[in-house]
């Protein structure tokens, strides 16, 4: 059985996902995506992070083509993800997802084996039964499910969380994909079994040459197993860069939040709010929570350091390298990037409180 098919590079640019809300008469749109762009490349992990409804698995759900974009380009290796059938069904070989939950992700009328067999059958891999069984039963070894033969005519419901999520990785891997989306693998699983399956996924990427979406709430291992961080707040990124430098030294107030609530037994991090910036009249209605659409900066309404500013104009947000408009080293390697979208980073220091921020530490 051999890995991936080759080098992948999966390529997002300004995605969007809007949703009609209300009746019929009255519908209002909601936005859950918003002017998305990252890239997703061989053998790295780009960690995607936010609280629950920030848009996370939306996302995910629109790389894996299970939801329609309503605007935005994705492409695999320059190449547009085309709308017909047979340029779908190439691109889902390509491109694999391991869900949340591994027992509904699972059909409990189905043995474990007919659950590999089955992408198997439908992305060509194998032509006969012999090789077939060897495919399935080497898929079922990689994932650490020994003895193999044991595991091909069980039931979801015989096997333990940890059991189930090693099949749907399995599955996923069964196409040979280059790309695999981890939509929160572990946090339906038990805490003593978490690690072993991210220690999966992160020897799985290696051995395959995977690029890697590993969505999650913990910042712990999302710093551990990923390269990149995109911090996702209401739709939009608010902060990118390495793992690293967005979690020991974030520059938002809402990754500076994030990182905070996290346990942390050093103490090192500790958001300070600033009472002059708060103490304004302008400060106080940034922060007042409105029903209406955001004109401003998203987190103003829950921001320690929100200024006039703040409640008026979105904050701009500079052009990373790896997008249109950037600059890539000389060399083609990756910049250390590192980007917060807030007034509080503005070149032109046009927030009034941007000179003292002492924003973590």
């Amino acid at each position: 059985m051999t890995g991936g098919r080759g080098a992948a590079q999966l390529e997002v640019r300004g995605l969007v996902k809007e949703y009609n809300l209300g009746s019929t008469l009255r519908r209002q749109p909601f936005r859950a995506v918003d002017d998305v762009s990252f890239t997703l490349t061989s053998g790295q992990t780009v960690a995607l992070v936010g609280e629950s409804g920030s848009g996370k698995s939306t996302i995910a759900r629109m790389l894996a083509r299970l939801t329609r974009p309503t605007a935005g380009t994705i492409a695999l290796d320059g190449t547009p993800v085309g709308q017909r059938a047979a340029a779908v069904r190439r691109y889902r070989g390509d491109v694999q997802m391991v869900f949340q939950d591994p027992f509904s992700s699972l059909n409990p009328s189905h043995t474990v084996g007919y659950h590999l067999r089955r992408p198997l059958r439908l992305h060509g891999v194998v032509h006969d039964r012999a090789s077939e069984r060897a495919e399935v039963l080497a898929l079922l070894r990689r994932v650490s499910l020994n003895p193999a033969e044991q595991y091909l005519h069980k039931y979801p419901y015989e096997l333990s969380g940890g059991q189930r999520q090693r099949v749907a990785i399995a599955r996923a891997l069964a196409p040979r994909p280059r790309v695999l989306l981890a939509d929160e693998p572990v946090s339906m699983l038990d805490v003593s079994i978490r690690l072993e399956i991210l220690n999966l996924i992160d020897r799985l990427k290696s051995e395959d040459d995977l690029a890697v979406l590993y969505i999650t709430h913990d910042l712990a291992t999302a710093r551990h197993f990923s390269t990149e961080l995109l911090v996702l707040y209401r739709g939009a990124v608010v902060e990118r860069g390495g793992s690293d430098e967005v979690i020991l030294e974030p520059a938002h107030p809402y990754t500076s939040l994030l990182a905070s609530a996290a346990p942390d037994p050093l103490g090192r991090r500790e958001l300070v709010p600033l009472d002059v910036v708060g103490s304004t009249e302008a400060a106080e209605a940034a922060r007042r929570p409105t029903g209406g659409a955001v004109t401003g900066c998203r987190f103003a309404p829950r921001c320690p350091y929100a200024a006039e500013i703040c409640a008026q104009d979105p904050p701009p947000f500079p052009v990373p390298a790896d997008q249109p408009g950037g600059t890539m080293p000389a060399d083609g390697r990756r910049p250390g990037i590192h980007l917060a979208r807030c007034w509080l980073h503005d070149p032109e220091g046009r927030h009034p409180g941007r000179s003292s921020v002492a924003m973590s530490r």
